[in-house]
């Protein structure tokens, strides 16, 4: 009898442990919750960590790693974050906005010029959702809320670099 409760206790832990990192992961690390634009500051929030990390000076596999593990780990995140609200697409799920803008960083060097027209690239990209980028949302749940930013953020990252390779 001891053993079944204590297997009750350690399985009510484990769900109580997996919806609270599914909610830290799909919010961002809580960004999600900020009441005003909460994808716009956790594209800044990339933006910055970037910068600070200088994430240009290391080799291309680390961003390009970074972005696929964001994009798994964020997909099944936000899926079952969704879920768990009943809703197919909260607006408190960002981690979607933090996979796409490092989507469109990615082999970018860090200074703010770039960071800066990226960032107004894919925050405009992702809020005007232009087709073929709106179509992806109808994808189902977790892939649905990450392919259109993940679409936004290759058109900003190929726009960003294309601008920069004009520009001097």
């Amino acid at each position: 009898m001891q053993s079944k409760a204590l297997a009750y206790i350690i399985t009510e832990k484990m769900e109580s442990l997996i919806k609270a990192a599914r909610r830290t992961i799909a919010t961002f690390f809580g960004l999600g919750f900020f009441p005003l634009a909460p994808g716009t500051l956790a594209s800044f929030a990339v933006i910055l960590l970037y910068k600070f990390l200088a994430v240009d000076r290391m080799p291309l596999i680390w961003p390009v790693g970074a972005v696929l593990v964001l994009l798994a780990v964020g997909g099944v995140a936000a899926e079952g974050y969704a879920r768990e609200l009943n809703q197919r697409d909260p607006g408190r799920i960002v981690v979607d906005e933090a996979c796409g803008q490092l989507i469109a960083l990615v082999g970018l060097r860090a200074a703010w010029q770039p960071l800066l027209v990226s960032f107004v690239l894919f925050r405009g990209l992702d809020i005007l959702k232009p087709n073929p980028i709106r179509k992806l949302e109808v994808l189902p749940w977790g892939w649905g809320i990450m392919a259109d930013d993940v679409a936004a953020g290759l058109v900003a990252g190929l726009l960003t670099h294309g601008l920069f390779l004009i520009l001097p």
